[in-house]
């Protein structure tokens, strides 16, 4: 018997304006709340927490550190235990979420995620990317289940840089290409199942969703005129992205992504902008048709996003460097081997390669 699976957080919520709802909805699942901000916005949006808060849940707020580490855990975790925490909000970008979701599952307490980026997938999912305190990625942490309720206030996210929508574009258009993988190579998803077939239907979705509406999207945050274009992106970006990968299955676009976070070269660049590359990178170990190839190449520098080393920072491509990221790539266990056709360390840094 084969056993199929999909997951999902509780509830989705999206629009713009939507903030002042947080405290009302973080009270169906308690009375106290630790609310833990990312550093880079809380100055600009603590006040704002906090009036959304007011009345419904009593609200600490916690700066987080910067890195989703065990070490940060570990204190955000101690704050909300002294606070009686009965709920864990995570306020912000990738790194701070998941360290909410991280404290959360250790204080056995449900947990609110508001992103003010869409610029990975990280929000919806019942996982967190482990970093070590330098910024090279210890581990992936999967929890029992995924967060109970994501509240995506649209206006926010488009107030950031557009540089995070692009780069959230990027880990989206890994989701179809990776499911694949795992679908043809009968690898399991993150549940340690084989994909339902909504995974791979959402997982296309999201690709043929940021292919079709990625441009429009970016200039209408460039241009600081949300509409449309922007809604359904950010909604592909986060959920359908967070649903597919997890319901579908990672594979070599992530696993070359580890890879690259070996070298200080790449940590001023964001997830998605190394995933892009990792989506590249893919398309040639997977042998895809060069239209293909182009098709999906010209897309990224349409939405900015890199398609060489030197775009993330690695202008020096020794042959050193390529097999530090293709050995961490295909580590035994890795993701890497979700992929269809075996692969090996010759293999990827021959990928890699191709794209200096």
């Amino acid at each position: 018997m084969t056993l199929i699976g999909a997951r999902f957080p509780g509830r989705y919520l999206q629009g713009p304006g939507i903030l002042p709802l947080l405290g009302k909805e973080a009270a169906t699942f308690g009375r106290t709340a630790l609310c833990v901000v990312d550093r880079g916005i809380y100055d600009a949006l603590a006040p704002a927490v906090e009036a959304a808060c007011a009345g419904a849940v009593a609200a600490t707020l916690v700066r987080h550190g910067g890195e989703c580490s065990e070490s940060e855990i570990a204190r955000v975790e101690a704050i909300g235990r002294e606070a009686g925490a009965e709920v864990v909000i995570g306020i912000g970008g990738g790194k701070a979420l998941d360290t909410a979701k991280a404290a959360a599952f250790r204080l056995g307490r449900p947990s609110v995620i508001v992103p003010t980026i869409a610029a990975s997938d990280a929000p919806c999912s019942a996982l967190a990317v482990i970093y070590h305190d330098d910024g090279k990625v210890a581990y992936d942490f999967f929890f029992p289940r995924n967060p109970d309720l994501v509240l995506v206030d649209t206006a926010i996210i488009a107030r950031a840089p557009a540089r995070f929508l692009s780069a959230g574009i990027g880990d989206a258009l890994a989701t179809f290409y990776e499911a694949e993988a795992c679908r043809l190579s009968g690898a399991d998803n993150c549940m340690k199942t084989r994909g339902a077939a909504i995974a791979y239907e959402v997982a296309r979705l999201c690709r043929d969703t940021v292919l079709d509406h990625g441009v429009a999207a970016l200039a209408e945050c460039e241009a600081g005129a949300p509409g449309p274009a922007f809604e359904r992106v950010v909604e592909a970006n986060i959920l359908l992205s967070g649903v597919g990968f997890e319901s579908g299955g990672v594979a070599g676009a992530h696993a070359i992504h580890h890879g690259l976070c070996e070298l200080d070269d790449v940590h001023h660049h964001l997830h998605g902008e190394k995933v892009a590359i990792g989506v590249l990178a893919e398309l040639i170990l997977q042998s895809a048709p060069q239209e293909e190839f182009r098709r999906i190449r010209d897309f990224c520098v349409a939405v900015k996003l890199p398609v060489r080393l030197a775009d993330i920072g690695i202008a020096d491509a020794t042959e050193e460097k390529l097999r530090i990221v293709a050995e961490r790539a295909c580590r035994p266990g890795e993701i890497m081997h979700n992929e269809a056709a075996p692969m090996t360390l010759d293999k990827v840094v021959a990928a890699l390669r191709a794209l200096i």
